[in-house]
């Protein structure tokens, strides 16, 4: 067991990008390795980061990252972008994972891309985890699947899903309506199926992972700490935000479409006007439009995009190198 708390006492001097050497074996010989798993984040897990997260060292850590689809939905762009990442997973002999939310249109056509690529891990978001599960176990492809409640956890479980991601919703981008934290829903979660538990949202570095195998995840999933990375593909503008960002800074809106937790920027506050007048739900998709998130996080547009990151954002205080010795010093 010291040996257990000594490697994860090194994990907590590191970043939550750089949360790979996390394993190690108890006193009865009993594997304690820990996977880290980079959150999707639209397109900004890229094989830039990828290979930060895949090339870990020393065998016990088991890391994934992971590409949603492209903004365009196109069979190529999607392809590109797996066989890219799936390459470099191949290449550092480590696992790799896609991600699809199940909310994007052409579903089907992206897990034709992903079964015809032989990629062997999907995580599945979103939506009802019985559409596909059974489809992509029968390839023999690992299922896993986020849920934001105890119900959801337990249907995912009764659906055949390998494992669930717990995400609370100090998380960024979309997050479920029941506002249960990540360090509420864990043990409860943990307590109610047998399955594997990741935990996501409101973790960025290795004390907030400790905390999270204290309570009893199997993993850790972490997103804002890679989008403030320089190998991140996200605009400048928008890394430099997540610095900025304090707590109270973000707020999960838009419950009536997807909830979405995002910066209180100008777009936020025409939401909020919106609200005032009682709209619908075209109302509220009118005023959202398409690629807010592409506009904000891709093209630096701060005042009319969409600015998805997690509370955690708070104690994000630099652009890292990923696993270097200049993302051990947080």
């Amino acid at each position: 067991m010291k040996r257990t708390i000594l490697n994860l006492a090194v994990l907590s001097t590191m970043l939550g990008a750089g949360l790979v050497q996390a394993g190690g074996f108890d006193r009865t010989g009993q594997d304690t390795s820990i996977m880290l798993k980079e959150g999707s984040m639209v397109e900004i897990t890229s094989v830039s980061v990828n290979p930060k997260i895949t090339g870990t060292h020393g065998g016990s850590a088991t890391a994934t990252g992971e590409v949603a689809p492209n903004y365009s939905f196109t069979n190529l762009g999607f392809r590109t972008n797996v066989s890219d990442n799936f390459a470099i997973g191949i290449i550092q002999e480590k696992p790799f994972g896609v991600n699809v939310p199940m909310l994007y249109p052409q579903i089907d056509i992206l897990m034709d891309v992903i079964i015809e690529e032989g990629v062997e891990i999907v995580f599945t978001s979103a939506g009802n985890p019985k559409i596909w599960t059974s489809f992509l176990k029968e390839k023999g492809i690992i299922v896993v699947h986020v849920v934001s409640s105890v119900k959801f956890a337990l249907k995912a479980e009764l659906a055949g899903v390998d494992a669930v991601v717990c995400e609370g919703f100090e998380a960024g981008g979309h997050n479920g309506r029941e506002e249960s934290t990540t360090f509420t829903l864990i043990p409860m979660v943990k307590e109610q199926v047998d399955i594997p538990v990741i935990a996501a949202g409101g973790i960025g570095n290795g004390r907030g992972m400790l905390a999270a195998i204290v309570l009893g995840a199997d993993g850790v999933q972490i997103g804002s700490r890679f989008a403030a990375s320089e190998e991140s593909s996200a605009h400048t503008n928008f890394k430099q935000t997540i610095l900025d960002v304090k707590d109270g800074d973000t707020h999960l809106t838009l419950k009536e479409l997807a909830p979405v937790r995002l910066v209180k920027n100008k777009f936020y506050e025409e939401i909020q006007e919106l609200y005032q007048k009682n709209p619908t739900r075209e109302e509220l998709k009118d005023l959202l439009g398409r690629a807010r998130a592409k506009k904000g996080i891709f093209e630096g547009d701060l005042v009319n995009g969409e600015l998805e990151i997690g509370q955690i954002a708070g104690i994000i205080h630099r652009i890292c190198l990923l696993y270097t010795s200049d993302a051990a010093d947080e």
